[in-house]
């Protein structure tokens, strides 16, 4: 079992930038690719971004795509969401997920965090 606590959300302006962290409890972090996702009220979860067991593959959907980047610290059992030149469209709840795959598809994750809120105001 995987348990997964997101942190970093909040209130941004437009263009502003955030930076999502997501602590995993597991001595083996590292067997687990690791996403972002992200839903707002009424649609489905939307894929983010993923980064492979190593941290040396990385995934993005194309909406954020030279905007965010996604990292992980094996040593520290951490996967970060660098967000920048944020826009109001990027305003959801942001999930971190882990699973046996290296994967854009919500299915193929496993465990997933309890979500962390970022708002941005035009």
């Amino acid at each position: 079992q995987v348990q997964l606590v997101e942190s970093g959300g909040g209130l941004v302006q437009s263009g502003g930038s955030l930076t999502l962290s997501c602590a995993a409890s597991t001595r083996t972090f590292s067997d687990y690719p690791m996403g972002w996702f992200r839903q707002v009220p009424g649609k489905e979860r939307e894929f983010v971004a993923a980064v492979s067991w190593s941290g040396g593959s990385t995934y993005y959907a194309d909406s954020v795509k030279g905007r965010f980047t996604i990292s992980r610290d094996n040593a520290k059992n951490m996967v970060y969401l660098q967000m920048n030149s944020l826009k109001p469209e990027d305003t959801a709840v942001y999930y971190c997920a882990g699973g046996l795959l290296f994967s854009k598809y919500s299915y193929e994750y496993d465990y997933w965090g309890q979500g962390t809120q970022v708002t941005v105001s035009s």
